[in-house]
């Protein structure tokens, strides 16, 4: 059977699980196919063979993980309209609108745009080995912009290299409720589960939670609200959302992490991704691709400005 070998390096100070730390890094996978690894013998820990799906991770470990040759799946394509802002043989840049979940899970095992990127390139099936063909990162469901997509093993390679050397930018606009405490800055927080509420992430204690770094700089400012421009230097859940709450000015609309009553009518959270750099399988220049902020967000802003 053919495989690939995908290399790692754990660099955080802080002890974590092996299995977190491989769903964090390999997103196309779930959690239960990643142990399933671990079970079967695929992953090797400093070159030793990894015997626990808890096994903790020191800095420096150096983790190989062997990815056997997808199989089919019984995942249906499903033709729901997709706005495409570039492909070619290699990849697929979508401007992914709001409500709609990247890949199937519990509870959506519809209507995802894996679903259809599917329908759009069949050929996908499978790239990753899992239910997640092509997936290289993910939005909230709620979050609207652009995500990439690979069409081959090759390209989801390349990809995720970048997204694990953290050479891509992620840029991101986000409305706030009230204003930063400094025009511009840098959050750097930790962010794991909740132990509380196992559906939510949190910020946590050093040596608890993942690193996470965001940056951000203010781009108009209104009597209650601030736009900010937010660069996630890494990827973790929900990131942008917990950070600017961290700072006290969470995401306007946000209800998980945020206020239940706004002082503007938002139709759901004001986050959208709106620029990625990254360089493209087989190119050696980064790309730009944007996405304009969408009608029903850039009319929260024509109101605040009548104020």
């Amino acid at each position: 059977m053919d495989e690939r070998l995908v290399e790692l390096r754990f660099d955080s100070p802080q002890q974590e699980r092996l299995d977190h730390f491989l769903v964090e890094n390999l997103p196309e996978f779930s959690r239960s196919r990643l142990q399933g690894m671990i079970k079967n013998e695929l992953v090797t820990v400093n070159g030793e063979i990894a015997k626990k799906t808890g096994l903790k991770l020191g800095q420096g470990a150096q983790i190989s993980v062997r990815i056997l040759q997808s199989q089919p799946t019984d995942l249906q394509p499903e033709a729901i309209p997709l706005d495409i802002i570039f492909e070619n043989d290699d990849v697929i840049v979508i401007n992914k609108s709001a409500g709609m979940v990247v890949h199937p899970s519990a509870g959506h095992d519809s209507g995802t745009l894996v679903h259809a990127a599917l329908a759009h390139a069949p050929k996908m099936e499978g790239i990753g080995g899992e239910i997640r063909p092509g997936v290289v990162h993910r939005l909230d469901k709620d979050t609207s912009g652009i995500i990439i997509m690979a069409k081959n093993d090759a390209a989801l390679q390349s990809l995720q290299a970048q997204f694990m050397d953290r050479s891509v930018k992620k840029v991101y606009l986000a409305l706030v409720d009230g204003a930063p405490p400094t025009p511009k800055g840098r959050v750097e927080a930790p962010i794991g589960r909740d132990p509380k509420h196992r559906k939510k992430m949190a910020i946590l204690t050093p040596g608890k939670g993942r690193d996470a770094i965001s940056e951000y700089k203010t781009l108009e400012s209104f009597a209650d609200h601030t736009l900010l421009e937010v660069s996630i230097l890494t990827g973790r859940t929900h990131q942008i959302r917990l950070h600017c709450a961290f700072i006290e000015s969470p995401v306007a609309g946000d209800i998980l992490y945020g206020h239940r009553k706004q002082k503007v009518k938002v139709p759901r959270q004001f986050l959208h991704a709106a620029r990625l750099v990254i360089i493209l399988p087989h190119e050696t220049k980064a790309r730009t691709f944007k996405s304009p902020l969408p009608e029903e967000l850039e009319s929260v802003l024509v109101e605040l400005r009548k104020k």
